[in-house]
């Protein structure tokens, strides 16, 4: 569905404060990070030419590669995450605590929820004033601690006690809750939290920040969204400047005087199109629309989609969302033509035809056609050569974290056992997004504008001058 001419201007004529100039987008000079980003950089653009790789460039992968793990191993200024996945790597230990603590949430409201219907406070209380009944107390106390050991030590007591076994049930559902197997596994939890090995993972882990759900996490997690919502804002605010010099170019051009353009945030996907949504983007923070003519009078209004945008708070952000952008709109070019869809969006329900979604750009050659990123950070922070994700895979891949367990230990290794993982990145699929990330990360900047640029290109164009050029 061609665009309307004043709307390619804009976006032919927006600056790209972001792009990436130069051929390559990344120097094999600086960190480790740096010469490994080079080196899958070239491997991408030599499988893409169709040629092979030859051995220079995988041994200076592999070279990189070496260096990038020394660097996240040293004690002072190493990696925290990587030192504690090589932890778990090395010792059963580690990993029997980490298997047992990923269910703890469970297990451990289970527990509370059986104590509580034996011994809460707020119910009437189950047997007469004395040692059971207190000791019943300590139990309820303990489980709200989370001091599974006493837990597990009061419920054994407790049933050989005169004044429990009289009580109907109470003794068995005691011995019930000892023989639990989630106060057995959170007991066990208690107990290896208090190996060394343990004690050391769990500090080398709190070296990463608060931990999930603390309030020190909720607190940055609210800062973050404030910041994501203020960029959000901006990019509505500027795609309006668009709608309405759109839709002045329109009066001008047919004497009429009636709006077609209409922006939408907060954009939600139907659940008829989201039914296959495998880490698809389902909601569009901004979205400029036009109006289907003809519409009967009594009909809901038909749109079109002209322009989506996406905010984000950080240029590197982009690099991280474009894969999930492309297959949101896969999921939206999906549509039958010959239907509409019902969108909810924060300013009501909307109606949009379905060719109009199924001539969506779905390649990463025509989205620039359609498909705006909005940022207001700087355009001049430097570049990385790997983004976070793509660095912990790198690292995380078991070939590195064996390499890695061997150095920990002091024996001797050779670069060449680092070989398998040039191989992967070449044939398996999951290595894609990693093997692609210069090319992405060219393709998202190529995309971003500055709100403020963006709203500048209107008022420029809507000038005299900018009218006749």
């Amino acid at each position: 569905m061609p665009l309307p001419s004043p709307l390619r201007a804009i976006l032919d004529a927006v600056p790209r404060r972001y792009r990436l100039t130069g051929a390559s987008a990344t120097s094999a000079a600086g960190s480790q990070a740096a010469a490994l980003a080079w080196a899958i950089e070239r491997l991408q653009v030599t499988l893409a030419g169709g040629d092979r790789p030859g051995l220079p460039l995988r041994d200076a992968f592999v070279a990189a590669l070496d260096g990038l793990i020394r660097e996240a191993l040293r004690p002072r200024d190493g990696d925290p995450a990587f030192q504690a996945a090589v932890l778990a790597y090395r010792l059963p230990v580690v990993r029997e605590y980490l298997a047992l603590d990923g269910g703890a949430t469970a297990d451990r409201r289970k527990v509370q929820a059986v104590v509580d219907a034996l011994a809460h406070p707020a119910k009437p209380a189950r047997l007469a004033p004395g040692p059971a009944r207190t000791r019943l107390a300590r139990l309820h106390a303990a489980t709200m601690a989370g001091d599974w050991l006493q837990v597990a030590h009061l419920a054994q007591a407790l049933p050989v006690q005169p004044e429990v076994a009289g009580v109907d049930k109470l003794a068995s559902a005691l011995r019930a809750l000892v023989d639990d197997p989630a106060l057995t596994r959170l007991c066990r939890i208690e107990v290896l939290t208090r190996d060394p090995a343990v004690c050391r993972y769990r500090a080398m882990r709190a070296r990463l920040g608060p931990r999930a759900g603390s309030a020190e996490a909720c607190a940055q997690a609210r800062l973050a969204r404030q910041r994501g919502i203020a960029v959000e804002t901006q990019a509505a605010h500027a795609l309006r400047a668009v709608a309405h010099y759109l839709d002045r170019v329109d009066a001008a051009a047919t004497a009429g005087s009636c709006p077609r353009y209409q922006v939408v945030t907060s954009l939600r996907v139907p659940a008829s199109l989201a039914a296959a949504a495998d880490r698809a983007k389902t909601e569009w923070d901004a979205v400029l629309l036009r109006r289907a003519d003809p519409t009967p009078a009594d009909a809901m209004p038909l749109w079109d989609i002209c322009l989506v945008i996406e905010a984000k708070a950080s240029v590197e952000a982009a690099t991280t969302d474009l894969p999930r952008l492309l297959r949101g709109l896969r999921l939206l070019a999906g549509a039958q033509p010959d239907q509409a869809y019902a969108f909810s969006t924060q300013q009501g329900m909307i109606q949009v035809r379905g060719t109009s979604l199924a001539a969506l750009p779905v390649t990463e050659a025509a989205l620039a056609h359609q498909v705006l990123y909005c940022c207001d950070a700087p355009a001049d922070i430097p570049q990385a050569g790997l983004h976070a994700a793509s660095r912990m895979q790198l690292l995380s891949a078991p070939t590195c974290l064996a390499y890695a367990a061997a150095l920990s230990e002091g024996q001797a290794v050779d670069q060449g056992a680092l070989a398998p993982l040039w191989q992967a990145l070449q044939r398996e699929a999951r290595w894609q997004p990693v093997l692609n990330l210069a090319a992405m990360r060219q393709l998202a900047r190529s995309l971003m504008v500055h709100p403020h640029d963006l709203q500048a290109t209107v008022a420029q164009l809507s000038t005299p001058a900018g009218a006749s050029a």
